[in-house]
């Protein structure tokens, strides 16, 4: 028995020499109160520890707050700064009453610095006040399915009601990471604002240092909540969201929990951006049949086994009356492993196809067309 259970060490340790990314199952664990590892494309949980317990957040809140900012606000706006988000507790990129600041520099330091002044701001800016702008927050929530979460405010700082579930924070996350300008911020180390004073934003977040393909998203700190962490890395196509909440070892937590699921995941293509799928006919159109293409590629993380349970369904009322418009929505490819939908992807038209002139009805009709 103890023979085998000293060669079974050395077996693993000659793997993890080997190959340094290397994490075995063993060592896969959340250190936190809560957890979670969510495939962005998809939305399919890989791993989960606790994952609707509610637990305050911290500055992860701020993902919600930049998500709104970004659809409300025009980025090349400037903002005028309400004397309320002066000097507000905790993190802080020192914004001073009536300072005009463009939106995207607060945006940069709300995520990278994890300004509360910046988050309060932006409340004001885009709905008057603290409490209706959480309102907002808890809308917005709800809309993309974070159904056991509730704001009180744009920064995190601790209250009572103000709580999520590793689960609601992941789906809030990965509908922010679907916004370009969100992604592109997230993902940056250093930003040089356009201000006079305290302009010099460096990226707290380690996870985009110590971390393979490491691309965001957000740190949080409270005595309450504990050290809260939102990462997120792509590899290979696949892109993967770890959450630890109340984790005294929040960036090795979840540098591991990335680990290892892109070692035991595999991206499979299910179908390439612009591949025709079907042919489908048009009525009243110069050409009878319309091909039509997914609209984006789509890659399935999946372990060994998984790609023979993957089914592509077309949903499209056939037939088709034209005109239609090149790259136009038709319909949508449903996607289900082992019959859960984990993905829609929009079905559109490869070509235009003009509507049949009287004349060419004629000549269809003749048969000379």
């Amino acid at each position: 028995m103890f023979k085998r259970m000293f060669k079974s060490f050395f077996v693993l340790l000659f793997i993890a020499l080997l190959n340094p990314f290397f994490v075995s199952a063993q060592e896969v664990y959340c250190n936190g109160a809560a957890g979670i590892v969510l495939d962005v494309e998809t939305g399919r949980v890989l791993y989960e520890k606790n994952i609707h317990q509610e637990l305050p957040m911290a500055s992860t809140t701020k993902i919600m707050t930049a998500l709104l900012a970004i659809e409300r606000i025009p980025l090349d706006q400037q903002v005028k700064i309400h004397p309320e988000a002066v000097g507000v507790e905790g993190s802080s990129i020192y914004l001073k009453a009536n300072e005009k600041v463009n939106i995207i520099d607060l945006l940069y330091g709300l995520m990278l610095r994890s300004g509360n002044d910046a988050a309060t701001a932006i409340a004001y800016e885009v709905s008057g006040s603290v409490e209706d702008f959480s309102q907002l927050m808890n809308q917005r929530a709800k809309e993309i399915g974070a159904k056991n979460t509730n704001f009180m405010n744009p920064h995190g700082l601790h209250h009572q009601e103000h709580y999520t579930t590793a689960y609601d924070l992941s789906m809030i996350t990965r509908a922010a990471l679907r916004n370009p300008t969100f992604k592109k911020i997230v993902n940056t180390k250093f930003w040089l604002a356009d201000r006079e004073d305290y302009k010099h934003f460096s990226n707290k977040n380690k996870i985009l240092s110590i971390c393979e393909g490491g691309d965001g998203v957000k740190i949080g700190f409270t005595k309450k909540a504990g050290r809260c962490l939102v990462a997120s890395a792509t590899r290979n196509d696949m892109q993967f969201i770890a959450i630890t909440l109340n984790d005294g070892d929040w960036f090795n937590t979840a540098k591991n929990l990335l680990d290892y699921h892109f070692e035991s995941y595999k991206p499979y293509e299910v179908f390439k951006e612009g591949e025709l799928v079907k042919g489908i006919s048009v009525k009243n159109g110069e050409k009878m049949t319309a091909q039509l293409k997914a609209s984006k590629k789509l890659v399935v993380p999946i372990k060994d086994g998984e790609a023979e349970r993957i089914i592509s369904i077309i949903d499209v009322q056939e037939p088709l009356y034209a005109p239609l418009m090149k790259n136009q929505r038709v319909g949508r490819i449903l996607t289900y492993l082992d019959g859960n939908l984990i993905n829609i992807t929009d079905l559109t038209t490869d070509e235009d196809i003009n509507k049949l002139s009287i004349k060419g009805k004629v000549l269809r009709f003749m048969n000379l067309r």
